[in-house]
């Protein structure tokens, strides 16, 4: 934002070489304004109101974003996670539980609270934040990183061409069919052998979204609840927005490798 000081009515420009006083007082402005705050004693002194430094001030303070939140920022916010290739169902300004995904992706990557909203933390990482890289680099997989609680996509490069937000095992036993489960998600590579997209599918632990089978009945699939931890029986959650997406470009897809670990 570009603050441009007006000559007040009546008076003129200054002109001439400036004297010593009129030099220390132009150093002294200059410096102000690069805190965000405008001190203008000369303008003081002709009787200039004194509400342009609030105003000042007030420009260059931004709100923390929050899920519920809507405007400009919030776009704003959107197109630099959507520019580091964190998905998100799009860039529309309404901070929604799909843009919430993103920012616990872009906090878990950056090794920040997973707080869920975006303030001078966020701001501050994201503009020097890269795309996460992938660990199998040069390969046409899905990462599943369990201590970070994140998808990516690797699509023949070193750099996520995707990131999402995941929630896998939460390490709880669990009773089901007659025998005990551990609730971990194992780790390992694996290709894809099943997959069902005829929608929700439930059964004794719950629902799934077009699940897609990893290793026995660990899949990557929909979930209405995908936390910022991992709170699953051993599978991969993702929104069913991410799931669809996922499945429409291919990047899910029968025989694709997928590494856990």
């Amino acid at each position: 934002m570009t603050t441009r000081i007006s000559t007040p009515p009546g008076s003129s420009a200054p002109t001439g070489t400036p004297t010593r006083r009129t030099a220390l007082l132009g150093a002294a402005g200059v410096g102000a304004i690069g805190t965000g705050l405008l001190l203008a004693p000369s303008a003081q002194a002709q009787g200039a109101p004194q509400a342009a430094p609030a105003l000042v001030r007030a420009a260059t303070t931004a709100r923390t974003l929050r899920r519920g939140m809507s405007g400009a920022d919030v776009k704003a916010m959107q197109g630099k996670l959507w520019g580091l290739h964190y998905w998100m169902p799009g860039v529309d300004g309404v901070f929604g539980y799909g843009t919430l995904q993103a920012v616990w992706a872009f906090q878990k990557a950056q090794g920040l609270a997973r707080t869920g909203t975006w303030g001078p933390a966020e701001v501050a990482a994201v503009a020097r934040a890269k795309t996460p890289t992938m660990r199998y680099k040069n390969s046409y997989r899905i990462e599943v990183n369990k201590a970070r609680q994140l998808l990516l996509v690797g699509w023949g490069g070193s750099t996520a061409r995707w990131v999402f937000n995941t929630s896998t095992g939460a390490n709880k036993r669990f009773f089901a069919w007659g025998r005990w489960y551990s609730g971990s998600t194992p780790t390992g590579t694996w290709k894809i052998y099943r997959r069902n997209t005829s929608g929700w599918v439930t059964g004794a632990l719950g629902s799934m979204y077009k699940p897609y089978y990893v290793v026995g009945g660990i899949a990557i699939h929909g979930s209405g609840d995908i936390p910022a931890y991992n709170a699953s029986h051993g599978c991969c959650r993702l929104l069913p927005s991410a799931q669809d997406f996922l499945i429409r470009s291919s990047f899910l897809y029968p025989n694709r490798v997928v590494s856990i670990y």
